[in-house]
């Protein structure tokens, strides 16, 4: 949702101190890879009727923004301190269900996630490919995967491009490549892939 130019979710309440535009939360890009994604790649669209599972969810600022579009997000999050922000912020938002989980490890919370439309993983780990194969098990059959790609995270001492290419080459175990995108200027050194679960 856009007002005059400006990325915005729907919720009426300040929760991290954003501006509100016509009565909407902004998401801003340069605090939020999702919201860099969706500036510079419009046809990604957010519906009232998707499930979502959030690998990554941190302190909840970007959960946040994604839930008030869809109709349940369940957000993994394995760090104790910005799992506390995220119980905070699931007091206003109250359609996001927090998971206190290790992604890597995705049959300790598969008891408590339905199969999902949209699988968005943010984790900072050398292995961010293997975690989007080992969770595709949540995805719908036409799913959509994105993957925030943290170069660095992998291996910082190559080419940020060659990490990317390997990484995509291991998504394709899994899924089909629809889009990749670099997050520059608002995110330098990070990509997103965006896959699909095949039929």
């Amino acid at each position: 949702m856009w007002i005059d130019g400006t990325l915005v979710s729907p919720g009426r309440k300040s929760l991290f101190g954003e501006r509100l535009v016509g009565g909407c939360r902004v998401w801003d890009p340069r605090r939020s890879k999702c919201a860099a994604l969706f500036t510079k790649d419009t046809t990604l669209n957010l519906t009232p009727e998707m499930r979502v599972l959030y690998l990554g969810a941190g302190h909840g600022a970007t959960a946040s923004h994604i839930a008030e579009y869809v109709e349940m997000l369940y957000a993994v999050e394995i760090a104790p301190r910005p799992f506390r922000d995220l119980l905070r912020i699931c007091r206003d938002v109250q359609n996001i269900i927090p998971l206190m989980a290790d992604a890597t490890k995705p049959g300790t919370y598969a008891p408590f996630v339905e199969m999902v439309d949209f699988l968005y993983q943010d984790v900072a780990h050398p292995e961010q490919a293997e975690i989007a194969l080992r969770n595709r098990i949540f995805l719908r059959p036409g799913g959509l995967l994105v993957l925030m790609l943290k170069t660095a995270c992998v291996d910082s001492t190559r080419p940020p491009e060659d990490v990317f290419q390997e990484t995509v080459d291991i998504i394709r175990r899994g899924y089909g490549i629809r889009q990749l995108h670099w997050l520059s200027p608002y995110f330098p050194d990070h990509a997103t892939i965006i896959a699909e679960v095949i039929k």
